[in-house]
């Protein structure tokens, strides 16, 4: 019996941002390669090719490239300018909230952190220290924690782009449920370094389960999060340094970058891996976007063959063809974007009216109310809220 797909999706095929990132078309791909001259797959015969004739074949193979997208004929949609009025048209032809970068030593968050001596700034993110020292990490997590802040225009484009069928999947790196605040399901979203959205005893034997509204009383009470059940400390299920990645990561990579038909990357340094290799995943055919303050994710071509991870972004040379790079602020460039594909109004009512719902829940006008970790629900009382996994006693 075959099993269960485990990243399903249907007709969407769209990648968001970081991306706090995923795009577009309704209409898939073509997966066919143009024919190969030998497609027993032997070696030609003598003789071969000059170096001269290779090199013009070679040219000829990318300029077709570049006005196909290597699809194979001219007659299939195009990516007429590497612009973000290019990208626009490419979509339709087929049919900030403030939070400071937590892993930087730079930002201020950790200058409040001085008291707990930390032996290097990034030890509040490695699982052997917390396990040991936990106090840091929740002294900054009271700091950044859901609820703090509202999702910005570049979260509700994505709300747009799933209301529209174009989504396919949102991989991100933040940890801050802020999507999920916007609208997206979990089946919408590859947390990829975790979530505070659930929580879990650290204990082997136990790792009962906590919801965000459980650790949130503990964190704002400053009270180090134990279980309930066996007095282990309790974390939230952000991956840090020294802990794996979920196995949905790798699941869904498996399946989504078959259908994507559009990569937008928005707001990431495209440094750290596996994510960062994301981008080289897609087809070759397949156009992708940076927003972001600056161009990243441009591998030197021989490093990345030598490290399996491709070429990386190419904006600038002669041969790019399918990169697009939208330097500036992620909310101002998805407006822009928008603007282009004549959504700027709806994505502007709909961020007027979602803030203001977030504000009549939260009992605040502020601009960072605090708020519940989903749109629609709000979570249980917090004795209502441990729900145990039991594991079984080894024997």
């Amino acid at each position: 019996m075959a099993e269960p797909d485990p990243c399903p999706s249907t007709a969407p095929r769209v990648f968001g941002p970081t991306s706090q990132a995923e795009p577009f078309p309704q209409t898939p791909v073509s997966r066919h390669s143009p024919s190969l001259p030998n497609p027993s797959g032997a070696w030609p015969p003598h003789p071969t090719p000059s170096r001269t004739q290779t090199q013009t074949l070679r040219e000829e193979r990318l300029a077709e490239r570049q006005r196909t997208l290597g699809l194979g004929t001219q007659k299939e949609r195009l990516l007429d300018d590497l612009t973000l009025e290019g990208v626009s048209r490419y979509m339709q032809s087929e049919r900030s909230a403030g939070i400071p970068d937590f892993r930087s030593p730079s930002t201020g968050l950790y200058a409040n952190l001085e008291k707990y001596r930390l032996p290097y700034p990034e030890a509040i993110f490695e699982i052997g220290y917390f396990k040991k020292h936990p106090e840091p990490f929740f002294a900054l997590a009271k700091e950044l924690y859901p609820g703090q802040f509202k999702p910005t225009a570049c979260h509700y484009f994505l709300r747009l782009l799933k209301e529209k069928g174009l989504l396919l999947r949102c991989y991100t790196q933040n940890i801050d449920t802020l999507e999920r605040v916007a609208g997206l399901e979990p089946e919408d979203l590859v947390e990829a370094h975790g979530t505070f959205y659930i929580s879990h005893c650290v204990s082997p034997v136990c790792r009962r389960e906590y919801t965000l509204g459980w650790m949130k009383e503990k964190i704002f009470s400053e009270v180090t999060p134990k279980c309930e059940k066996c007095q282990s400390l309790v974390k939230p299920d952000i991956v840090f340094f020294g802990e794996s990645l979920p196995a949905r990561f790798f699941s869904c990579m498996q399946s989504d970058f078959l259908k994507v038909d559009l990569l937008i990357i928005m707001g990431t340094s495209l440094q750290v891996q596996p994510f960062a290799s994301l981008i080289c995943k897609a087809p070759l055919s397949t156009p992708r976007l940076l927003i972001n303050k600056e161009k990243t994710g441009q591998t030197d071509p021989f490093l990345g063959m030598m490290m399996g991870l491709g070429g990386g972004m190419d904006f600038d040379s002669k041969k790019a063809y399918r990169d697009v790079a939208w330097l500036g602020d992620c909310d101002q460039g998805c407006l822009a974007l928008a603007d282009l594909l004549g959504w700027k109004k709806e994505l502007e009512d709909l961020i007027r009216k979602e803030h203001a719902r977030i504000d009549a829940e939260s009992g605040s006008g502020s601009p960072n109310p605090t708020t519940s970790a989903s749109p629609r629900t709000s979570p249980p009382p917090a004795k209502e809220e441990a729900r145990a996994v039991e594991a079984e006693e080894p024997q």
